[in-house]
């Protein structure tokens, strides 16, 4: 077995494919941990706004949740029905490009790209900060920590989609019955005490009113809770990798990814409510979480209260899984439209699309790396990107069914009406909200990022146009090409390369560089074995060209030559032969000079349509 075969498993055929695909349950743990996670710092976001409010700002918890609630409920509608028209994947950008036109898909494609990339960079780092803060010792080892998580992530990914759903499914359902079993017994004891449950770990006090309730603190913090909607799309984007029926399999994974996400805000900001729990100065010394002071008031600080926290801490360290199964899965979208290179849309030794896993891997470790493992400066840019593409979708929607036309169409284009108002809305809310502490960065990048790819695009439509042909083959004026070879001696090397060149064409030209050493030998080689035996068998004798070069440089006088060659032979093909050796080990390509590869660059730097060149490999033994 292989290096590679270790890391990233055995190569699958493409006729696998269908033994790759997954159910449900492993659909939760591949797309579901970004949105899942986010009901860990979605609500502690939009109650650190509210410190300032004291008791009084965690009676808005409520409110804030449900109406996030209720948006979800509106995406989740609006990606069932986006899952069912388009079953090939792409959500938002596919939605968008077929609807609204080909700017407005870019615009999503490229809001998605930049929300996947943060996904994937703010999930590792948020999942190692919450251990460095439950293990205080591991500070110093942060960015080590982020970027060994990184790179496990990223060999999973390269594994395979089945590979991701069981390496993942174990912590994602430890999360999954660990939280929402706090929060039914939570639940159970605040009904039980009438509303106001006594704490078995009594949460901090809340800190006295400092500053008065404005509208604009209660929607700043609405656009802080609204990190907890990021992932709801990524089903969308990923259905092409749920096994048959595609569809219903996708929609159900949504389904209880959504029914799941609903339960925990809810349930979160009811507790936080009854136990009177507040969040701390994430900056301040002694900060605790908000689910940490959940499940101690809960259940204490028990064996239960470290498996949850323990879930916690996996699932916010290993979100940035659906990052890697979704960035791919758009870039290939976006690839096949040609406005990305077209290598993102090919599939890998184990079929992911395994380019798009590098590209994100390299952006993710190099903003872990710009920012010592400590992302808090990107939050803010979270939100732009997903509201972004989820405004696109809803409203691509809209002209979906309105060109679909008919009565079963009216109620889901309203539906999708007043989700795309809504998330309009709540998109500028955190534009404004969160421009100053980094959202512009977003407001800049994501058309920078359309301009890339429309060049992409004009590149490959320019390439198509040049290089396009709907004439029969040319046939006439067909002559074998001048061949030039150049040698350093005559050996068994130059042997096997004047023999193909002989074969192809009775005119060779056989270049050697005389940089100030003794030539004579090789002119009396060349007569005896080349020019005899040639004569001898009837071919035309190769030519013999032997070029000066005072200052020691090889490759220029022998490039300067085959354009010499070329300008005086403007009908006639020109056949660069380079005979070169192939070593055994890598290490051996440092102990031979390989000019050879130095002067295929330039002609294929300096050269034209006539100039072609060949390469007559001979393998060295061990």
């Amino acid at each position: 077995m292989s290096l590679a075969d270790l890391l990233f498993g055995n190569p699958l055929a493409s006729v696998e494919l269908r033994a790759e695909k997954i159910g449900p349950s492993a659909g939760i743990a591949v797309f579901g941990l970004d949105a899942l996670s986010s009901a860990a710092y979605g609500p502690e976001a939009a109650l650190t706004l509210l410190i300032p409010l004291g008791a009084a700002g965690i009676a808005y918890i409520l409110p804030l949740s449900a109406s996030i609630i209720v948006l979800i409920a509106i995406l989740n509608f609006s990606y069932r029905q986006t899952i069912e028209a388009y079953p090939t994947g792409g959500g938002s950008y596919t939605v968008a490009r077929e609807n609204l036109g080909p700017l407005p898909g870019l615009l999503a494609a490229a809001a998605l790209m930049i929300d996947y990339t943060l996904t994937a960079a703010v999930g590792i780092s948020a999942g190692v900060g919450a251990l460095v803060s439950a293990v205080p010792r591991l500070q110093p080892h942060t960015l080590g920590l982020c970027l060994s998580i990184l790179v496990f992530i990223t060999i999973v990914n390269l594994r395979g989609v089945r590979q991701v759903g069981s390496a993942f499914i174990v912590p994602t359902y430890l999360f999954v019955g660990s939280l929402p079993g706090a929060i039914a017994l939570g639940v159970f004891k605040a009904l039980a005490g009438g509303g106001h449950p006594a704490p078995v770990a009594a949460p901090p006090a809340l800190h006295p009113q400092a500053a008065a309730l404005s509208t604009w603190l209660l929607l700043q913090s609405f656009s802080n809770g609204c990190t907890a909607m990021t992932g709801v799309e990524a089903v969308s984007n990923g259905v092409r990798a749920f096994r048959e029926p595609v569809v219903k399999t996708a929609q159900r994974t949504l389904a209880a990814i959504i029914t799941i996400l609903a339960v925990l805000l809810a349930g979160i900001a009811y507790l936080v409510r009854a136990y009177r729990i507040g969040a701390t100065d994430p900056g301040a010394p002694g900060y605790e979480s908000v689910l940490s002071h959940l499940v101690g008031a809960v259940a204490g600080r028990n064996a239960f209260y470290y498996i949850a926290m323990v879930s916690i801490l996996l699932v916010l360290a290993l979100s940035a899984n659906t990052a890697f199964a979704d960035f791919p899965r758009v870039c290939r979208a976006v690839a096949q439209d040609g406005y990305l290179p077209h290598s993102f849309a090919e599939r890998g030794r184990p079929l992911v699309y395994s380019y798009g896993i590098y590209v994100l891997a390299g952006l993710c470790a190099f903003l872990l790396m710009l920012f010592g493992g400590v992302t808090d400066r990107l939050i803010p840019l979270f939100a732009v990107g997903a509201f972004l593409a989820f405004t696109l979708s809803q409203t691509g929607m809209v002209m979906h069914w309105k060109r679909a036309g008919g009565r079963k169409s009216r109620p889901s284009m309203l539906v999708n009406g007043l989700g795309a108002v809504a998330t309009a809305l709540t998109m500028a809310v955190v534009v404004v909200a969160k421009f100053a502490a980094g959202a512009w960065v977003t407001v800049v990048l994501i058309p920078a990022m359309i301009v890339v790819m429309v060049s992409v695009r004009r590149h490959y439509d320019r390439v198509a146009a040049e290089t396009a042909s709907s004439t029969p083959l040319d046939v006439s004026l067909l002559r074998p090409p001048l061949v030039v070879m150049p040698v350093r001696d005559w050996d068994k090397v130059a042997q096997k390369g004047l023999r193909y060149a002989l074969n192809i064409s009775p005119e060779v030209h056989v270049v050697h560089v005389d940089i100030g050493e003794d030539t004579a030998h090789l002119r009396r080689k060349w007569s005896a074995l080349v020019e005899s035996p040639t004569k001898q068998a009837g071919l035309a004798t190769p030519r013999l060209v032997v070029l000066t070069s005072p200052y020691r440089d090889v490759i220029t006088p022998i490039l300067e030559y085959v354009l010499d060659l070329e300008r005086r032979h403007p009908n006639r093909q020109v056949a660069v032969l380079i005979p070169e050796m192939v070593e055994p080990h890598w290490y051996h390509y440092f102990l031979h000079n390989q000019r050879g590869q130095w002067l295929k660059a330039l002609l294929l730097l300096k050269g034209n349509q006539r100039i072609n060149v060949i390469s007559v490999p001979w393998y060295l033994n061990e």
